[in-house]
């Protein structure tokens, strides 16, 4: 088995620190490399969504079935499970500015070590579903993404207080010579079951162009 410390390191979130912890309350440039994800897609309002509900229990469902797969065969799994994150869009953007929920698209992800296949994928996801029915198994896919240049902000406080902190980022995006491009990204640092609502703290992303 590999020694602990060189597992974690290769790692999303100790790879990549800049991108998921210590980040600023004032936005920021950074690059986005390419990584591999569990993800799936959707629609609908992630707070009444039986969808999204069961998207999410899916992803977890099969990255722990991933590393504790691992652990039994003695290979590496010493290595802490990356946060959820989700892409969010809308055909129509006036749907999306203006709170139409039930309209909203969506993908949600959970990024995986750099040493996961997706061989390794597909068993786990079979091995998950023999052990409990979840629909949405069947949903997942296994994808080396890369978003490139984005600017991303904190934003600490409930979800329903987002807008203030998203106009900041886009208009310093604007103001530094760029313009948005791809899908507004969030990557939940905080638990909503647990932490209170002004405490939660997520990490909002938009790729730009320039």
């Amino acid at each position: 088995m590999a020694k602990t410390k060189e597992v974690v390191s290769r790692t999303p979130t100790a790879q990549w620190k800049e991108l998921y912890s210590a980040v600023s309350k004032t936005p920021k440039i950074v690059n986005v490399p390419r990584m591999p994800f569990l993800m799936i897609d959707g629609i609908g309002d992630p707070e009444t969504s039986k969808d999204f509900q069961d998207a999410v229990q899916a992803l977890y469902s099969i990255a722990y079935t991933i590393k504790f797969g691992r652990k039994k065969r003695g290979e590496e799994s010493d290595y802490k499970l990356s946060p959820l994150e989700g892409l969010w869009w809308s055909d129509n953007m006036s749907d999306f500015a203006s709170g139409a929920r039930d309209k909203w698209q969506w993908t949600v992800m959970v990024a995986q070590p750099d040493f996961i296949t997706k061989t390794e994928v597909a068993k786990a996801a079979k091995d998950a579903a023999s052990k409990k029915e979840l629909p949405s198994l069947l949903k997942v896919r296994f994808e080396k993404w890369k978003e490139g240049e984005c600017a991303q902000i904190m934003h600490v406080g409930p979800y329903s207080t987002e807008k203030a902190t998203i106009e900041k980022l886009h208009a310093f995006i604007w103001e530094n010579g760029g313009e948005l491009t791809g899908k507004h990204h969030e990557i939940y640092l905080g638990d909503p079951r647990r932490a209170a609502p002004e405490k939660l703290k997520t990490i909002l992303r938009q790729p730009l162009t320039r």
